[in-house]
This record gives structure tokens, sequence and C-alpha cells, in this order.
């Protein structure tokens, strides 16, 4: 018993107990250090990380979207491009109206007398969806779809009446064809001039009804 004692004794000696003191102390100080500033600093540092690596995500993906939007917008402005040189191509650059008065110049130059110019009808584009659907039941299923008529463009049904012989008859069409406007003869109906003193058939007056469709800008 008295050993045991003896031997607690020499375990905690002032010595051993100034030497752990500091260690505990130091310990404490450690461990209160690490729970009160050191896990909230690594805590918060790794809400600052993943609030950056949030924020890179999102920029990458902002770049993304400005390079598909670049890449969406130069198709868009090919499209237009492209829609704009149909348009041309079928209506031309001039308006009914300045291809009418062409008309007139190319009608003089040929000797074409006119009677009249009736425009009958005009018809515009009309977009395809279910309302022009051949397979629905409503009132707009027999529309005929002209292929010729795209956004932007109409199509002119006008009824010429005039007198010509027949060479510069043909002269006249063939100038007609090389205008810049898509131009089809639907109808044409000749008859010889009531009167005709002249022998010969080239050069006899013609009496002429020609229907055609004419495609221009709106």
């Amino acid at each position: 018993m008295v050993n045991s004692i003896n031997k607690r004794k020499d375990f905690i000696t002032p010595e051993k107990a100034a030497s752990f003191i500091p260690i505990f102390i130091s310990s404490g100080i450690s461990i209160l250090l690490t729970i009160f500033f050191v896990l909230p600093q690594y805590i918060k540092s790794n809400k600052v990380n993943l609030e950056l690596n949030e924020l890179i995500k999102k920029k990458n993906d902002l770049d993304n979207l400005k390079s598909q939007y670049k890449k969406t917008n130069q198709k868009f402005e090919k499209l237009i491009k492209e829609k704009e040189k149909i348009i041309e191509l079928i209506s031309g650059t001039s308006s009914l109206d300045t291809l009418l008065a062409k008309f007139g110049e190319i009608g003089k130059k040929n000797k074409i007398e006119f009677l009249s110019i009736v425009p009958k009808k005009i018809v515009g584009f009309i977009p395809i969806d279910s309302s022009t659907n051949p397979n629905s039941n409503n009132q707009n299923a027999n529309i005929i779809i002209d292929p010729l008529l795209v956004e932007g463009t109409q199509k002119y049904i006008i009824d010429f009446t005039f007198k010509a012989d027949f060479l510069n008859l043909l002269s006249f069409l063939r100038e007609l064809e090389f205008q810049e406007n898509i131009i089809i003869f639907e109808d044409i109906n000749l008859k010889l001039k009531q009167g005709n003193t002249k022998s010969d058939k080239f050069t006899e007056m013609l009496d002429i009804k020609l229907s055609m469709k004419i495609y221009g800008k709106i």
C-alpha cells in the first residue's frame, strides 16, 4: 500500500507537472482555435471554393451560350440573305407599277397598240400550317399552294388586250421573258383583225388577248 502511494507520488512530481501543464494548456488552446477559428475558416473556404467553381461553370456555360448564339445568328443572317435572294429571283427589284411602265416601253418599242390592261386578281403568300393541310377538314383544305409564292411576294393575274402583227408580238413576248420578275403566260388568244388588206401573214394585224401571272414584291 505504502509502495503504491510512493510510486504515485513518484509519477506526479512537481517537475513533471510543470512540463505537462503547458502541454495541456497549449493543446486546449489548439483545440479551441481549431473549433472556433480553423474549422469555421475551413468551412467558409470550402463554401467560397464551391461558389467560385459554380461561377466558373456559369462563365463557361455563358461562353458556350454566346458561341451558340453567334453561330445561330450567323445561320439566321445566312437564311435571311438566301430568302432575299429567292425573293429577288422571283419578284425582281421592280414594283408592279414600274414593271407595267416597262411593259409600256417594250410595247411602244415593238409597235404594240394596247387596248386594255385589267388586273384580275392579287394572290398573297399563304403559310403552310394546319389550316392549309390538304388532310384537314376545314374550308381552307382545297387551297392550292403556289411554290413560287414565298413570304414577301405577291402574284398578280393581269389580262392584256392589244393589237400587233405576228413578228412584233414574238419580239414583245421575248423581251417580257427577260424581265427580272417571273412572268408566266397563262393564256393567249389570237384573232386576225377584221379588214386586213396585207397579203403577208407575218405583217397582218392581230387582235390579241393575253393573260399572265406576274410575281412581284409586296
